[in-house]
């Protein structure tokens, strides 16, 4: 018997009545048979249309997607696990739960995204927003700058001494296993200076010391009084554990 439902025409492979309130059996869309409820769903190379799913959880894995499924509209309130094959041809909107994509869980609509390690091309941004930690904290000694938390690092109070900036990824991440080679990250060092000032007089990578190529030819040998030093680092891994860094610094007052 033929019954209207979202996907079109269902064409039943038993009769409807005969279905369970977990729909625990077999209903065949065209030539493919689906399987819902706690059964295995099956749905081979299916295109689906303007798509709703508005309660319970979707999971769409590599073990109960056997082919690829289409999608050229899907509209999502609650979770969605995909683990197998799904092209979206066109929009996706109101996903207001979270969609989990391999490894990584990110929650969209009025949630906040976290999408972790993601690979973005061709892409535009029409607002951006990056990570600054102010801290009170006078420059002196060896600073860790952890590229994974910040892109702007800010000491408020007076520096006391000349320092080492050391970029890693964080206490438990070096920035080689963070970088591949021919990447490059952009980092910046805001030190505030009272009527005696201090500067950079060293940089290192994981711990081991590089020698910045600085802007003008020539490495800073004071820093600025009564001022903001800004300093701007472009590291580029250019092999194994291998780096250069551009360096310049710039004074705010």
């Amino acid at each position: 018997m033929a019954v209207p439902n979202i996907f079109g025409t269902a064409t039943a492979a038993i009769p409807l009545s005969q279905l369970d309130t977990n729909f625990a059996t077999a209903i065949t869309l065209g030539n493919t048979a689906v399987y819902l409820g706690n059964t295995t769903t099956s749905l081979g190379n299916l295109t689906l249309t303007n798509v709703i799913i508005s309660s319970g959880n979707v999971t769409l894995t590599g073990a109960n997607v056997t082919g690829t499924a289409n999608i050229s509209t899907l509209q999502v309130t609650s979770n969605v696990s995909v683990g197998g094959n799904v092209a979206v041809s066109g929009n996706i909107s109101a996903l207001n739960g979270f969609v989990t994509i391999g490894n990584t869980t990110v929650g969209l609509g009025n949630t906040a995204t976290s999408i972790g390690n993601l690979t973005v091309t061709n892409t535009l941004i029409t607002e951006m927003r990056e990570t600054a930690n102010v801290s009170a904290t006078a420059a002196t000694g060896t600073i860790n700058y952890d590229a994974l938390t910040q892109v702007v690092l800010y000491f408020t109070t007076n520096a006391s001494g000349n320092f080492t900036v050391n970029f890693r990824g964080s206490s438990a991440v070096s920035l080689d296993s963070l970088m591949s080679t021919g990447q490059s990250l952009s980092a910046t060092f805001l030190v505030t200076n009272g009527a005696t000032a201090y500067y950079n007089s060293a940089v290192q990578v994981d711990g081991s010391s590089v020698t910045p190529k600085w802007q003008g030819g020539t490495a800073p040998t004071s820093g600025n009084a009564s001022s903001i030093d800004s300093y701007t680092y472009v590291i580029i891994k250019t092999g194994s554990a291998t780096f250069t860094v551009l360096a310049s610094v710039t004074k705010f007052a």
